[in-house]
């Protein structure tokens, strides 16, 4: 049952963006996904299993963790005056993973 509300709540969403990008403010349509679900799930679990002191952790990675989603929207604004839509989003995706990947470097390097 947990799984089909999951499923309707994220057909929902889905639909909420489809109408949001179809109004005269399409862009609250990128607002949308940023709605915290997947970091109240994961700050209650972590606060769970490991405490406050972790939870601060968490969140104080979690800002810095914003620096790879403004690279992903950086980049997929500088591609796509230039390439394909479908080749624009896979360059900026490729360019999170990267910038992703380096935060998680430093994180464990000076943390």
């Amino acid at each position: 049952m947990g799984l089909l509300f999951k499923a309707i709540l994220g057909a929902a969403v889905v639909v909420l963006i489809g109408f949001l990008s179809k109004t005269r403010n399409y862009y609250i349509a990128g607002l949308v996904p940023l709605f915290p679900t997947f970091a109240l799930i994961a700050h209650y679990i972590v606060v769970s299993e490991r405490g406050t002191e972790a939870l601060r952790t968490t969140v104080v990675f979690g800002m810095w963790a914003i620096i790879p989603y403004f690279v992903y929207l950086l980049s997929l604004w500088y591609f796509s005056a230039f390439m394909k839509v479908p080749v624009a989003l896979g360059s900026a995706v490729l360019c999170w993973v990267v910038s992703a990947m380096v935060l998680v470097w430093l994180w464990g390097k000076f943390h």
